[in-house]
């Protein structure tokens, strides 16, 4: 796939006009948005990544098509699995809900800023060294593991260093005031906790984007697509935290669902890496010709499976809970 300098501006420039679209609605009317509103900016985006995947399709062919909305799918499935420390974290620092769009989209901001550059490494790591796929995909087995392990455990929220470091450097103020980043207080200039909150969003989704990009590059290489999977997954996210709202802990067997995906795209990485082996201590610096490579479509068929397992076996068990509560 042969991305041209003028469709990587055109698709900055599309994404800067909907983001700043977005960011002006919320700025001139703070507010939390209905389930209709939420349904409908939800729906709005889905529709374009889906019409977007239909570009490449026209543009580029089906297999780069299919590994858009595989990427895409990957992407927002572990978007929604950032939606629960997203919910910890706005408890955390008792944000009133008028304010959670606006937080939410500036932290949203700041993951893309830092995810393109996470991308941009990733890209120029994997076009030197073709290796650096046994480590993806050793990671991603690992991230699955952790996953399995902690499911069902209580969701915990640290202050990382650059949230301590803020809250101890800067002006803090005791309230949110009017949704501001800062607030003239005495005379004296402070930051709100609007600032510290963002930078809670950025800096964990940044974290979280250390098993999406991989789980992404073990879908295509291409970074173009990588990219804009990104950008479509946490560009509707806003709306999706409020859509979701009480459902996200009824989700009880997401995080098994997410790790059986993040194994699977793991072994897929590994196996990727075997057929272009070029480590000389192993097969004498050659492919090991034997190692399948699955194809998008299998890829595309398992992510949906374990997905629709996780989310029908979750809503099932919690449908099972409320009858025998009924009944008690």
């Amino acid at each position: 796939m042969n991305v041209s300098a003028w469709a990587w501006i055109a698709t900055l420039v599309a994404l800067v006009a909907v983001l700043a679209v977005d960011l002006l609605i919320v700025g001139r009317r703070p507010h939390e948005p209905t389930m209709r509103e939420s349904s409908l900016w939800v729906a709005f985006y889905v529709a374009l990544a889906l019409l977007f995947g239909l570009g490449v399709w026209f543009v580029s062919g089906g297999r780069a098509a299919g590994e858009f909305y595989t990427g895409w799918l990957t992407e927002y499935s572990l978007s929604v699995d950032n939606l629960f420390v997203f919910v910890i974290i706005m408890a955390r620092f008792a944000v009133p809900r008028q304010f959670q769009q606006k937080v939410l989209l500036i932290g949203i901001v700041l993951a893309l800023l830092m995810r393109g550059a996470f991308i941009a490494a990733g890209a120029a790591l994997i076009s030197q060294f073709s290796w650096v796929f046994y480590l993806f995909g050793a990671f991603l087995v690992y991230t699955a593991v952790t996953l399995v392990k902690e499911n069902g455990g209580d969701e915990e929220f640290q202050e990382n260093v650059l949230i301590r470091w803020a809250k101890r450097v800067l002006p803090v103020s005791g309230s949110f005031g009017d949704g501001r980043l800062t607030v003239l207080s005495r005379g004296r200039r402070m930051v709100t906790p609007m600032l510290i909150v963002m930078i809670a969003l950025g800096t964990t989704d940044l974290l979280f984007a250390l098993d999406s990009i991989p789980a992404i590059f073990g879908i295509t290489k291409e970074p173009y697509l990588v990219f804009t999977a990104n950008v479509f997954a946490l560009m509707g996210l806003r709306q999706l935290f409020f859509l979701l709202g009480n459902l996200l802990e009824r989700l009880v067997y997401l995080n098994l669902g997410l790790a059986a995906v993040l194994a699977f795209i793991g072994v897929k990485l590994f196996l990727e890496a075997l057929h272009t082996n070029t480590l000389p201590f192993l097969n004498g610096g050659h492919g090991v010709h034997w190692a399948p490579e699955i194809p998008i479509w299998l890829s595309l068929v398992v992510i949906v499976g374990c997905l629709g397992v996780a989310t029908v076996a979750s809503l099932a068990r919690e449908r099972r809970r409320e009858l025998a509560a009924h009944h008690s």
